[in-house]
């Protein structure tokens, strides 16, 4: 299984950098795991609902790119989809069974996806109706790939 992971801005945090690299480590027995991370536009203070729309289809842009067609799309929203971590494994499971074995999770940046990106996506996942930062979103996301990995193997880590 091929999975890339299409996020907007780089990683700042060194913990937040250890933390992905491990996961992405983990992951290597299992599927080649990579992140692609795509510019973040810069905004002014405060930002305006203008300016907000013209950086997300900028960032938009930006991710659609890095879209193939044969790839099965998963965008990450607040208005998602919510899947608990065995029905995350399940889905993944599904598709590799069915032939799609190259996904794609998008990560947005500050002011989430564009309506280009959220159309092209086959699913839309929610990890919370809470607002997290899209650095910390990454890491939960690798996480539950792995964790997915390991529910579909029957291996323990998932307990």
């Amino acid at each position: 299984m091929k999975i890339d992971v299409i996020a907007v801005g780089k990683l700042k945090e060194k913990y937040l950098q250890q933390a992905c690299a491990e996961y992405l480590k983990r992951l290597k027995p299992y599927a080649k795991v990579e992140v692609i991370e795509v510019a973040e536009e810069k905004a002014s203070d405060p930002v305006h609902k203008t300016e907000m729309e013209q950086i997300v289809a900028k960032e938009g842009e930006r991710i659609m790119r890095h879209l193939s067609p044969d790839a099965y799309t998963i965008a990450l929203e607040i208005e998602g989809k919510s899947l608990s971590s065995p029905a995350f494994a399940k889905k993944l499971d599904k598709l590799a069974t069915y032939g799609k074995s190259h996904l794609h999770f998008i990560i947005g940046g500050s002011y989430g996806l564009s309506p280009q990106v959220t159309a092209s996506a086959d699913l839309s996942l929610s990890f919370s109706s809470m607002t997290f930062p899209h650095q910390l979103i990454r890491l939960f996301l690798l996480e539950q790939i792995y964790r997915a990995f390991k529910i579909n193997r029957g291996e323990t880590y998932h307990k």
